[in-house]
């Protein structure tokens, strides 16, 4: 097991814990109001008890919610159960919404029909309200910091269900109090207050829920993924950021540009990197990301060319690109295997001209050259002593007609079923150019491929001189 999994089993088993715990706090304090309420006749605290017995009600939906959202994602629930406390908040708030026009209607009737209603001040109904108040202190502070934690919705629900009631429990205190020194309204204004309460909870969970259900994205983490991405090179642009919330878990959905000429390697470890970088500033994402290629400001037209024929896996060379009178003119040779005909193979050159002036642009000039691509996969074996001295004889004659290149050594003679192949290494002046060398090195291989009728290919590697060898 992982420490990722590990920490989801231990917050799933701390949640439940506190959903177990706020059950037993608000059936237990709910009665105690609703008999204390009853003894005494005010309407204050028979409306905070109803308050406390719907949220009892809640809490038990808030733990088979918070059993739910602990399930991993399935088939029908791709990315897991973790709405399923909001869909419980969700209800919670609804109930919140009953209960505070039912508590302010019975308010309002009583005050403007000024019905008189005994109620009996003693002090069992003032002690259970305090008792409920250091009670519902110590069960919303130890909600509060499971629902920070976990990320739970439901647990945050409770936790402000019990902010609530500690107002509530204290405006029907306060009632209670006025009522003992003579105000026989202080009881109705103590049931607005509690309905008022309930009221401001239930459009605080509402507003939050909401914000859930419909994908709300948390308060900036747009901002944040943009900033993270800024940072990691190779990202050409950034085109999309989705975020939402499910559960503990935010899912992040990130569209980015990438050069279109970066290897597949390379662009794997830019999202890598890009999924480190959002994780740093968001634990809980779980991140998507998807690529786009796109045309760099400072891309050449060789660079173009080249990536055109790699994505038709079409191997060129000695690519010329020209300004001829203000157009463009490329030129490049193609390489394809020597067994096909020549019919197949000028569709081939025909289809890579096509796709060139497509990214180029129609009026581009476009010319190739068609070239045997040798066989692949030839059988082959080391020539015997006599072919291999005679044909590196024949090389180390002609080297010295040859400016520019010299001390040809490591010479490898292979027999193939199509003729020799041999390999060399020759040593050339390190201040001289590519080009030059080049250029010298096919002179040799022409020469000895003059010479020697059944070399079907020669293999130069060209290195500079040493000290050791220009001694």
């Amino acid at each position: 097991m992982d420490g990722a999994t590990a920490s989801r089993i231990e917050q799933n088993a701390a949640k439940e814990q506190a959903a177990r715990l706020s059950i037993i706090a608000s059936g237990g304090i709910g009665l105690m109001k609703l008999a204390a309420g009853l003894l005494s006749g005010s309407l204050a605290l028979i409306s905070e008890a109803a308050h406390g017995l719907i949220d009892f009600g809640a809490t038990i939906v808030t733990w088979f919610a918070v059993k739910e959202s602990a399930k991993p994602a399935d088939a029908e629930h791709n990315y897991g159960h973790g709405k399923m406390e909001a869909v419980a908040a969700l209800g919670q708030t609804g109930l919140l919404i009953v209960l505070s026009i039912g508590v302010a209607f019975e308010a309002l009737r009583r005050l403007f029909q000024n019905e008189q209603h005994v109620i009996d001040t003693t002090s069992v109904a003032i002690g259970v309200c305090v008792f409920s108040i250091v009670v519902d202190v110590f069960r919303w502070r130890h909600l509060k910091r499971i629902a920070a934690e976990t990320k739970s919705s439901a647990l945050a629900a409770d936790a402000l269900h019990f902010s609530s009631d500690i107002v509530g429990s204290a405006g029907v205190l306060l009632g209670l109090i006025a009522v003992s020194f003579g105000y026989a309204t202080g009881d109705i204004y103590a049931s607005l207050v509690v309905a008022l309460v309930i009221a401001s909870a239930a459009w605080r969970l509402g507003r939050e829920t909401v914000d859930t259900l419909v994908d709300t994205a948390p308060e900036g983490a747009v901002d944040a993924i943009h900033t993270a991405l800024g940072a990691v090179r190779g990202i050409s642009e950034v085109t999309s950021v989705r975020v939402r919330p499910v559960g503990r878990a935010i899912f992040a959905e990130v569209s980015m540009l990438v050069p279109r000429i970066l290897a597949l390697e390379r662009v794997t470890a830019i999202k890598n990197e890009a999924s480190n970088a959002i994780q740093k500033v968001l634990p809980d994402a779980e991140v998507t990301l998807t690529t786009e290629p796109c045309a760099i400001d400072d891309e050449t037209v060789l660079e173009r060319v080249l990536l055109i024929a790699a994505k038709r896996r079409i191997p060129v060379h000695h690519v010329t690109v020209q300004e001829i009178s203000g157009r463009l003119s490329v030129s490049l040779d193609i390489e394809v295997d020597g067994r096909m005909s020549l019919s197949a193979a000028h569709q081939i050159a025909s289809k890579l001209e096509a796709a060139i002036r497509e990214e180029l642009g129609a009026e581009t000039e476009v010319e190739t050259h068609i070239e045997p691509l040798e066989a692949q996969g030839l059988l082959g074996q080391d020539a015997d002593r006599e072919t291999h001295d005679a044909i590196a004889e024949t090389i180390r004659r002609l080297e010295a007609s040859v400016t520019g290149v010299g001390d040809v050594h490591s010479i490898r003679v292979r027999q193939t079923e199509r003729g020799l192949v041999v390999s060399l290494h020759v040593y050339a002046d390190p201040d001289r150019s590519v080009e030059d060398v080049h250029h010298a090195v096919d002179q040799l291989e022409r020469s000895v491929k003059e010479a020697c009728p059944n070399v079907l290919r020669i293999v130069s590697h060209a290195e500079p001189k040493s000290e050791q060898a220009l001694a």
